[in-house]
């Protein structure tokens, strides 16, 4: 049914795009001042730039993942659209370049729904409620081709066993990929037994030509009780439960259920478990913590059925046989919430009309966001306009928004710092150093060092070898969050270090200067 309603009203949201685009704003970071940024709500994040879809070539936004260049560190970002996947340079946020596009495996179809995952240096799409797209492959390494005009590529592969498909999830430490909410091509229906509802599961092994592995269902689960799995998250599992440590585990958000399997042995997947919770609506994605103890989901259709407020759903997992219903972190919104990620101790939400939304779960009995940029002007209200997904660089943490019709956010959320939210103040609880930003850089970059108590402080970059090439503090410093900024305007270009260190500890980041 929600294919079906989306589908028809895939139309009416690119008809009315055309009169809701904001420009685009680069050049300079706009810094989230008196809650506001560039005219959007803000707490905590800055905007670095924003693309608009026309300044992309694009009528609509879906999902979004990005990849580091292994060879350069460049970082692109990968934005689906209702035909094609969209290649931005964001290495320099604050200058992003609209690189092209890949088509889909049909150029003239286009949907709602296009997602895609990458592994090594490959990037896998599916898309949903179209009979031709299969999983298209695309080697990312055809950016670097890239000088000055846009480029319209071609796939590189593509696996034609599956004719759709509405996600797919890739564990890298495996090699495996996770085709999920799929249908079937002719030549595959006696092979995957399980209806194409399920995992289809594919071995990477070699990225081009991917392998049929098995497939996974739990007809307990979806809403026509099929065992549609409308999003997942594969891992090998590292949390409390001893009998599964080292398994391949499989949390499956499928409509009416959470779903967990065993996908180790691929021929013979085991279901562990399967649970519901107070007023489902549709059990739509979700991500482990760290730890993989919790499983943080959202509902999508919650809201719209009369929840007053946006709502997280937390799993406790202590038993991956007996999945318990923790609770529930009910926002100050409420918008209907989407894709969310975890990252550490933070939780990355993208909450359609409300933008991106950032809890911190440090203590999961008490989340608390901390910060948030609503990437949607026109309304707050419960429809599906605004933020679909939302993807952290893990180096330079540079996070990037995908918002219909509002256009890419390239944003710099300035978390641990000392004011929260509610303006209470914040000592940290022990010594650390932020990764820098941005990084590369040109000519500065800033690291945020927390201390717990007061000390002195010495802060200096070195060059490889070693050699001091600039003092960047030295002095005593209160407890607290101080900003460290290197500014390596009379330097080469190269590799660079800020090294920290107190009379009790010492730390370092490694930086890149690109002029």
């Amino acid at each position: 049914m929600k294919r079906h309603y989306c589908l028809v009203i895939l139309a009416l949201f690119i008809m009315h795009s055309a009169g809701a685009q904001a420009p685009s704003v680069v050049g300079s970071e706009t810094q989230c001042t008196a809650s506001v940024a560039a005219g959007h709500a803000c707490s905590n994040v800055d905007m670095l730039s924003r693309l608009s879809m026309a300044d992309m070539q694009v009528r609509y936004l879906n999902d979004i993942w990005g990849w580091v260049d292994p060879d350069t560190d460049r970082e692109y970002v990968l934005q689906g659209s209702s035909a094609a996947v969209v290649f931005v340079d964001v290495t320099d946020p604050v200058n992003p370049i609209y690189v092209g596009q890949l088509p889909g495996h049909d150029p003239q179809v286009h949907s709602l729904w296009r997602d895609m995952k990458v592994y090594k240096n490959y990037m896998y799409v599916t898309v949903d409620g179209v009979s031709v797209n299969g999983v298209q492959i695309f080697d990312l390494t055809q950016l670097r081709a890239f000088s000055s005009s846009p480029i319209i590529f071609e796939e590189t592969a593509a696996y034609e066993a599956i004719t759709s498909a509405h996600n797919i999830a890739i564990n890298e430490e495996t090699g495996f990929a996770y085709v999920v909410g799929y249908r079937l091509s002719n030549t595959m229906v006696q092979l995957d037994q399980c209806g194409g509802r399920g995992l289809h599961m594919l071995d990477l092994q070699d990225p081009v030509n991917p392998t049929y592995a098995g497939c996974f269902a739990d007809k307990q689960t979806g809403r026509s009780r099929s065992g549609y799995t409308h999003d997942v998250q594969c891992v090998i599992y590292r949390g409390p439960h001893a009998k599964y440590r080292g398994k391949e585990i499989c949390i499956g958000s499928n409509e009416t259920h959470i779903s967990i399997a065993d996908v180790t042995d691929k021929q013979n997947p085991e279901a562990l478990a399967i649970s519901d919770y107070p007023a489902v609506g549709y059990s739509h994605q979700g991500w482990l913590t760290e730890d993989h103890r919790y499983f943080l989901m959202n509902d999508e259709f919650d809201e719209s059925n009369g929840l007053p407020n946006t709502r997280t759903i937390i799993w406790d997992l202590q038993d991956l046989e007996d999945p318990i219903y923790f609770s529930s972190f009910n926002h100050s919104t409420s918008s209907i919430d989407h894709n969310l990620y975890v990252h550490g101790n933070y939780v990355y939400a993208a909450n359609y009309t409300t933008g991106l939304r950032i809890l911190d779960i440090s203590d999961i009995k008490k989340p608390k966001e901390v910060a948030h940029f609503d990437t949607h002007l026109d309304s707050d209200n419960k429809s599906y306009d605004g933020a679909w997904s939302s993807f952290r660089f893990p180096d330079s943490g540079t996070t990037v928004v995908g918002s219909f019709p509002d256009g890419l956010f390239i944003l710099n959320p300035v978390l641990g710092t000392v004011t929260s939210i509610d303006g209470s103040v914040e000592i940290p609880e022990s010594f650390s150093l932020s990764p820098a930003y941005p990084n590369p850089f040109n000519p500065t970059t800033s690291a945020v060092l927390a201390l717990p108590e007061q000390a002195e402080v010495h802060a200096e970059a070195l060059d490889l070898l070693g050699r001091s090439v600039d003092i960047i503090h030295h002095g005593v410093l209160p407890a607290g969050e101080h900003t460290l900024t290197f500014d390596a305007g009379d330097l080469p270009s190269g590799t660079y270090y800020i090294r920290v260190q107190s009379d009790r500890y010492v730390t370092s980041t490694k930086v890149t200067l690109i002029k």
